[in-house]
């Protein structure tokens, strides 16, 4: 068996050659961390490299999308099954509870690429609003959802990459009722929003 020599003691690195090699990968290692991992994971630039590069976009993106996984997630964990939603194109008039005409509203937005709106109507509990919604321009992420002071929440329906909904809409509580939307596209997105129904005031609220 043939054994390959040990290296000579002169061929080996010195102590200061290795620290030297340990600092400059230090170096490197921080250099990295600071111009492409904070920017590119988390959003933050402190050196502007980052924007140059078209990294922080990404970071900022990335820290947007989990803080929005983290909000549904919490919210999930309270919310009620939703309840099966009756089509209805257009909506059609209904009396309203309390005996007074019903409301009848259309309104339009405009989402720029990343941005999310909310439209809420302000209900009581077991008030009915017929809807119905149709985007322009691009598809939407969409939440119908409720929620009031005393922290009481719901969800009605929720989907990804949407065009159009409709339904009705049951208030599970008194409170504030809608719809939240997000524009994941690359380009700006408007979407009509027509209701009718029994309910107080209509507003967008984010």
């Amino acid at each position: 068996m043939y054994n390959n020599d040990l290296p000579n003691r002169s061929e080996l690195p010195s102590s200061n050659q290795l620290l030297r090699s340990t600092l400059i990968a230090a170096i490197v290692a921080s250099v990295l961390l600071v111009t492409v991992v904070l920017p590119s994971e988390y959003g933050i630039d402190p050196t502007r490299v980052g924007r140059l590069l078209g990294l922080t976009e990404m970071g900022e993106i990335k820290t947007a999308r989990a803080a929005e996984a983290k909000k549904e997630s919490a919210a999930a964990t309270t919310q009620k099954a939703p309840e099966p939603s009756k089509a209805v194109s257009p909506p059609q008039s209904e009396p309203a509870q309390n005996g007074a005409s019903a409301k009848t509203d259309e309104m339009t937005v405009t989402l720029k690429p990343g941005e999310g709106i909310e439209i809420k109507l302000e209900m009581s509990k077991g008030a009915k609003v017929n809807y119905e919604w149709a985007a322009t321009g691009g598809t939407l992420n969409h939440d119908t959802h409720g929620d009031n002071p005393a922290k009481d929440f719901v969800s009605y329906k929720k989907g990804t990459n949407v065009e159009r909904d409709s339904g009705e809409l049951v208030a599970e509580f008194d409170g504030s009722h809608g719809w939240f939307w997000r524009n994941r596209t690359a380009v700006e997105v408007s979407v009509t929003l027509k209701t009718n129904g029994d309910y107080k005031t209509i507003k967008r609220v984010a």
